[in-house]
C-alpha cells in the first residue's frame, strides 16, 4: 500500500462582486459565479473531472506500449432542475487517434472510472457517467457502445 499524499491546501481571495482567485501550489486561477471574467466553480469541477479521466487514458495507454496521437473530449453534464443543482448525469465522449485497439480503451476508462480518478470517485456515486470514445486511423477505426453507472 502507498504513502498517503499530503493534504492538498488551497486559498481562496475575494477579487469583489462574484469573483475570486484561487492558488493551489504555485497556480492561480480565476472563478466567477456570474461566469463573466472566469470559469464559475461548476465548470471548473466539469473540466476537473474530464481532464482527470482524460489524464488518465493517456497515462494507461501510453503505459501499456499504445501510443496516442492525440485525444480530445466533449462532456456534457446536466443538472438537477432544483437547488443544489448539482449534477446528475455526465457523459464523456473521447476522440482518440493512435495504435490501440477498442479493448485498450475500454480498460483504460474502466481503470480510470474505478480506480485512478480521484475527481470521479470523490463525486457522489449516484450521478450517471457514461463514457464513449471513438478511436480516428486508417486501420482501426471504431466506436464503443456508451457505457453507464
Amino acid at each position: 500500500m502507498s504513502e498517503p499524499r499530503p493534504p492538498l491546501v488551497a486559498t481562496l481571495e475575494w477579487d469583489g462582486e462574484q469573483q475570486f482567485t484561487g492558488e493551489v501550489g504555485k497556480h492561480s486561477v480565476g472563478m466567477d459565479g456570474s461566469a463573466n471574467s472566469a470559469p464559475t466553480p461548476v465548470q471548473l469541477l466539469a473540466l476537473s473531472l474530464a481532464g482527470c479521466m482524460a489524464i488518465d487514458l493517456v497515462h494507461i495507454l501510453t503505459r501499456g506500449r499504445h501510443p496516442v496521437r492525440s485525444l480530445q473530449t466533449t462532456m456534457t453534464v446536466h443538472r438537477a432542475a432544483e437547488e443544489p443543482r448539482r449534477f446528475t448525469r455526465v457523459h464523456l465522449d473521447f476522440t482518440l487517434a493512435g495504435e490501440m485497439l477498442p479493448e485498450h480503451v475500454e480498460r483504460a476508462i474502466d481503470l480510470s472510472r474505478e480506480k485512478y480518478c480521484s475527481v470521479w470517485n470523490t463525486l457522489r456515486q449516484d450521478i450517471e457517467l457514461v463514457v464513449a470514445f471513438t478511436i480516428e486511423g486508417p486501420a482501426s477505426a471504431s466506436e464503443a457502445a456508451p457505457k453507464g453507472r
